[in-house]
């Protein structure tokens, strides 16, 4: 199996990473029992975040690595500068 093969394979294991990462973004925060405490409403609500935050971010990688196996160039990112009207003029 070459480089390209196995990257595809790995791709679609990130998409099957990211379906089940939406699974569990997608089920209730912590069931709706009386004594629900802060702590563990805090727990639930940060594994949530952090299973969002990581299906973007393979997402992101995926398509990274899908443009590299199709030669696209890499998009550049854009700095953001902030700067007020003196310094955008002095130049």
């Amino acid at each position: 199996m070459n480089i390209k093969e196995r990257k595809k394979n790995i791709i679609q294991a990130g998409y099957k990473a990211v379906e089940e990462l939406v699974k569990v973004a997608k089920e209730p925060i912590v069931d709706s029992g009386d004594d629900i405490t802060a702590d563990r409403l805090k727990n639930a609500a940060a594994t949530k975040k952090l299973a969002i935050f990581d299906a973007f971010e393979i997402l992101t990688r995926i398509q990274d690595e899908e443009n590299i196996l199709e030669n696209k160039p890499k998009e550049e990112e854009k700095t953001k500068t902030f700067s007020g009207f003196a310094e955008r003029r002095s130049k």
